[in-house]
């Protein structure tokens, strides 16, 4: 928990790393992911790079992985997308046996897709023949009288136009005709009408086309979907209409097959069909089986393969990098380490160098700079969610202090108070611990439901703010919108059964003759939840709560400042700056919830003073107000308008006091920087002078924490730049505490919105069915009916929609109301070369 209080110290490290170790180096460097590694060629194009060639390699061996994946999945072999423990990156001799696998492999899928595409084909065109036939058997048996009907008509036709111009014919034998010829096929069947029509308008109407629709679809040798097609005959005479039915055939893509012209040939070559479809048959599903053999064998190492592939491109990209030295016998890489692991990074480049067998060993420098390191701060797998409701805000500044390490009990606690209900905080930490106790098996389903996801990876949020919920419902004595009785009730009425039944007016004296008022052991008085004026007492209860909690959020964030002004050295802050702050906020605000207290203390019913009666209490809001304007309100006869003796004396204080903290702010920081500048003897340095220390095996040199706010104190600005940008943040606190503060009444209006929201949907849906007064059977329907509404809407409106606006208001809270008074988030992240953590946003992306 340590690591979470602050970033972790970082190095600029040189690594010199022989050519020949660095490919194995880096492999377990990215392994490890301890280093971010710093481009050294960003002049330099990316064709022009040195491992640009290595890195096309590995793109070809993508492809050809895709193509087989493609393959595999096309045929539905199943291949395991989680591996236990993922292949290192391949040693660099065992790239090459790796290469003339994939291609050795591609080649024989190709050469099985080409040859299964190839039989198909030959299947279909035996298919679409044997249906050919058979339905021309149909056409011929059953057409004659028709094709005898065309054959006279035509030769009508002729007769009459011979007449009409006056032609005799030359010879008698010129009038008998020859016999009419045929072409048969298949077409698409969307095509039929339109080839229909085609064949008519070229031929005048003489064509005689007969078609009969397959009944079962085929295959597509190429894609594998299904196609219909339909069976046709076209009857024509001449050889003319013959040339020209096969040129249409042939733009609407109708295979034609021949057909003999007598019946016991068509029959004699119908079984030859169905022979050859048999054998042919054989062979397909033969060779299916030798496909299916081959692709279960890939599909078995696919991952892997996959795998190593994308660490090698993983590798060479990082490769690209480093620079060669002069002497072209060294690569030189710059990155970022934090201070923890450089003992791990120096194994890692000695393991490098053994696996390869280089005798030279790699070793690292530190280069001491002011630069800006980047922000790492380490977590598991309970801390990232919370540092992942930080980093969304911003990512902290270098050794910034880190505001996840107090989210982790304030945020769920938050959360709590708006959301207090034992009943709903229950089924929410249910649902939360069913994810953290199946983690594991959750965590290897990969699924693209993004809310699933985010759902999944804030486990321990969702299970916190459930616990925290179970607590606060027990506070606020809330279950489903009903109260428990368990400690009794602390007040006695003193009236009669018949008196509390007819009369609904009746108040209760907390003050009784011969009985000591006492507190209610935990949580409200179960008596509360019957009382007519239940909103009235719950609205100033948790209005109060909502100021006292948002008054200690706040001063808790002002104090935070004091830890990044110490570790950067910033004690002129500590006086201009937090102390003015911390008055200003508790001179005014933290003295009304001190108000609060007081007044809880010193009234009640059980005083004997008339003035510290109920009657007499002052309202803290209108003495807070009366503070500010240095007004007085009327009270009544025999009350007081203070709450004790120098009431008024102590709140003028504390006004003058607070209105003196605002110069303070406004001009000490900018004063103190133009005195700062006229001292003399002051220097301005530019980071340390020691370069390029090599690390002996015997130690580390100790890291200077690095001042990342030092150069940004507005040390170079003028005067007037600083003095702008420093009554802007004045201006912009004094406001903010009031409006912050009114803000966290959020907190009050929520958990009043849920707990009516909740005590509705109880009296108006599962009520109905308690009430029922029919008969067994309807009274049971109806409850059962009511029952499954009532838990439909608690579910979908209560716990999610409620608990979704309850979580976004208190983050608003955390980045908004806490996280401003000291947290500036100027930093960018620490992203090292991590294999899984390429993986994870490649399959993101995908």
């Amino acid at each position: 928990m340590g690591a979470m209080f602050r970033s972790e110290e970082m190095a600029l490290c040189q690594l010199f790393i022989q050519p020949e170790a660095a490919y194995l180096s880096v492999s377990e460097l990215g392994e490890t992911g301890t280093v971010q590694f710093r481009d050294l060629n960003g002049d330099v194009n990316y064709f022009q790079r040195k491992f640009v060639n290595e890195v096309r390699r590995c793109d070809e061996m993508e492809r050809k992985l895709r193509y087989i994946e493609a393959e595999v999945r096309k045929d539905g072999v199943p291949v395991a997308d989680n591996l236990t423990e993922l292949p290192r990156a391949p040693n660099p001799r065992e790239i090459i046996d790796l290469e003339a696998h994939l291609e050795k492999t591609e080649n024989e899928i190709l050469e099985l897709s080409h040859n299964a595409v190839n039989l198909k084909s030959n299947y279909l065109e035996l298919t679409e023949l044997r249906h050919v036939l058979e339905k021309t058997q149909v056409f011929f048996t059953e057409n004659q009288g028709s094709l005898l009907l065309l054959y006279q008509q035509e030769e009508a036709n002729d007769s009459i136009t011979r007449a009409l111009i006056n032609e005799e014919p030359q010879n008698q034998n010129a009038t008998v005709r020859g016999r009419l010829e045929f072409v048969a096929g298949v077409i698409n069947r969307e095509r039929v009408p339109a080839f229909e029509r085609m064949l008519w308008r070229i031929s005048r109407g003489n064509v005689f086309l007969r078609q009969a629709e397959l009944e079962k679809p085929l295959e597509d040798p190429s894609t594998g979907n299904e196609i219909y097609k339909t069976a046709f005959v076209a009857f024509f005479q001449g050889e003319q209409l013959k040339s020209r039915i096969k040129k249409v055939c042939s733009g609407f893509h109708a295979s034609l097959y021949p057909c003999p012209n007598t019946n016991s040939e068509r029959l004699e070559m119908v079984k030859g069909v169905r022979t050859r479809l048999e054998d042919l048959n054989l062979v397909l599903n033969q060779t299916q089986d030798h496909r299916q053999r081959v692709l279960h064998n890939v599909a078995k190492e696919l991952p892997n393969w996959s795998i190593m592939v994308r660490k090698m491109k993983a590798i060479y990209h990082t490769m690209n990098l480093f620079n060669m030295d002069v002497s072209k016998k060294c690569l030189i890489g710059e990155c970022w380490v934090p201070v923890a692991d450089l003992a791990i990074v120096q194994n890692c480049l000695t393991e490098g160098s053994r696996l390869c067998g280089n005798s030279i060993p790699s070793f690292l420098n530190v280069i001491h700079t002011d630069e800006d390191p980047p922000t790492f701060n380490r977590t598991n797998k309970f801390t990232r969610g919370f540092q992942n409701l930080i980093d969304a805000y911003g990512v902290a500044s270098y050794r910034e202090a880190n505001p996840a390490l107090y989210t982790i009990i304030t945020f769920p606690f938050l959360f709590s108070i708006m959301f207090g209900d034992a009943g709903h905080g229950l089924l929410m930490a249910i649902f939360g611990l069913y994810m953290v106790i199946w983690e594991k098996k959750l965590s290897t389903k990969k699924t693209n439901n993004e809310i699933w996801n985010i759902f999944f990876g804030g486990r321990y949020i969702i299970l916190l703010m459930g616990l925290f919920s179970i607590y606060t419902g027990i506070i606020y004595n809330d279950v489903f919108s009903k109260s428990v009785n368990v400690f009794g009730s602390s007040w006695i009425a003193k009236y009669n059964y018949s008196t509390l039944q007819h009369n609904h007016h009746l108040q209760l004296n907390p003050n009784q003759e011969g009985y000591k008022q006492v507190p209610y052991p935990m949580g409200l008085d179960p008596a509360w939840m019957v009382a007519e004026n239940k909103i009235i007492f719950l609205n100033s209860y948790k209005m109060k709560l909502s100021i006292i909690f948002g008054v200690v959020h706040m001063v808790f964030g002002v104090c935070m400042s004091v830890v990044n002004i110490v570790h950067f050295k910033k004690y002129a802050s500590l006086l201009l700056e937090f102390l003015p702050q911390l008055l200003f906020l508790i001179l005014l605000f933290f003295y009304m919830v001190m108000l609060m207290f007081i007044k809880w203390i010193l009234y009640g019913a059980t005083e004997e003073d008339v003035k510290y009666q109920p009657t007499c209490a002052p309202s803290v809001l209108i003495t807070f107000i009366n503070m500010m304007l240095f007004k007085h309100s009327k009270v009544a006869d025999g009350c007081s308008e203070y709450m004790f003796d120098g009431q008024s004396e102590l709140q003028k204080i504390c006004v003058f006091a607070a209105l003196l903290c605002v110069p303070v702010m406004l001009f000490g920081k900018p004063l103190y920087t133009v005195f700062a500048k006229k001292k003399p003897g002051r220097t301005m340095a530019n980071g340390s002078a020691s370069q390029d220390i090599e690390l002996q095996p015997e130690g580390f040199p100790v890291i200077p924490a690095i001042a990342g706010g030092e150069k940004a104190d507005h040390e170079d600005e003028a005067f007037s730049e600083v003095m702008i940008h420093q009554a802007i943040h004045t201006i912009e606190y004094v406001l903010s505490t009031i409006s912050h503060t009114a803000s966290y009444l959020r907190l009050w209006a929520l958990s009043l919105a849920h707990a009516q929201l909740s005590e509705v949907l109880w009296s108006m849906v599962l009520n109905k069915g308690l009430a029922a007064e029919d008969g067994d059977y309807i009274s049971s329907i109806k409850l059962f009916v009511a029952f499954g509404a009532w838990a439909l809407f608690t579910l979908a409106i209560l716990v999610m929609m409620e608990g979704l606006s309850a979580f976004l208001h208190t983050l608003r809270l955390h980045w908004v109301e806490f996280m401003s008074k000291f947290y500036e988030g100027h930093g960018y992240p620490f992203q090292p070369f991590c294999f899984k953590t390429i993986f994870d946003t490649e399959d993101a992306e995908e």
